[in-house]
């Protein structure tokens, strides 16, 4: 029996912009048609060794009704928010944080020279969980487990997969969405297969190298994302020192209304957080 593949539905190249205060970032996806991305809204990839291109960083703004998920690969970012929560994420550490009902926050670097790296995916909530108190988590680099895996070093930030066959558990988990977040390093050419759950939305991001996707037929260069069909084995053949982001999800299947910084389910639920965030009481 031929076991089904996962294939590329969708190619998408990372696109130059900025944001908060004039931060060049790329934007891998985001903005339209959200829905064929459900439960993930955009991901961002930033980097540079200029620092004019980072230093204005994300003064304060605010968030209702989703998650933000930043990993950075290099460099030093500060969390600020109006619960007095500070955090510090330096190489390889992550923060979690669940906007919820408002979160009112800054993320501004603390280098005035190197090179920042890094990338922030924005996943959905469901309609129950959008008016929850805010919550966030620091998850320090050497508290996200690493797996090695003969040519395969894997960093597991989210969910539960198999990679080769063995269970890869990542730092967190969440009920309603599943996430799975991982980013891989391919030391050959040598077949990775990934098992995602069935009917589970699935994205690759490389950020270096290249790769091959169900027996070479599909490509992805650095800098380009595959959006992949829903059911079957995930099958990469990477050239050596690839790097791949694995991110994959657990569809909402609710509406997705969104306004900046605020994603809900209905113009009027949009209407209230603009309303709320204007008088002050967003949080």
């Amino acid at each position: 029996m031929i076991q089904e593949k996962r294939v590329i539905q969708e190619l998408l190249i990372a696109q130059s912009t900025s944001d908060g205060a004039g931060v060049r970032l790329k934007r891998v996806f985001g903005g339209r048609d959200l829905e064929r991305f459900d439960p993930f809204l955009m991901l961002d990839a930033f980097g540079s060794f200029d620092a004019t291109d980072y230093i204005g960083g994300f003064p304060s703004h605010p968030h209702r009704g989703f998650e933000t998920v930043t990993y950075m690969l290099e460099g030093y970012m500060e969390h600020r928010d109006h619960m007095d929560n500070l955090g510090r994420l330096g190489p390889g550490d992550v923060q979690w944080m669940n906007a919820g009902s408002g979160v009112i926050h800054s993320e501004m670097p603390q280098q005035k020279e190197g090179r920042m790296r890094g990338f922030q995916l924005w996943v959905n909530l469901p309609a129950a969980e959008k008016m929850m108190p805010p919550s966030y988590r620091d998850i320090r680099a050497q508290d996200i487990p690493q797996y090695q895996m003969d040519h395969i070093g894997v960093r597991a930030i989210a969910g539960r997969l198999m990679v080769n066959e063995q269970e890869v558990i990542g730092a967190v988990t969440h009920p309603s969405t599943e996430p799975g977040y991982l980013d891989l390093k391919i030391a050959s050419p040598d077949a990775v297969r990934i098992l995602i759950p069935d009917g589970h939305n699935a994205l690759l991001y490389v950020y270096e190298g290249s790769l091959t996707i169900s027996d070479h037929d599909y490509r992805l260069e650095a800098g380009e994302m595959g959006r992949l069909s829903h059911h079957g084995l995930l099958v990469l053949q990477a050239e050596p020192d690839t790097r791949v982001l694995v991110i994959s999800g657990k569809p909402i299947g609710e509406p997705i209304v969104h306004y900046g910084p605020f994603v809900m389910n209905t113009k009027a639920e949009i209407k209230q957080a603009v309303t709320d965030y204007n008088s002050g009481k967003l949080v």
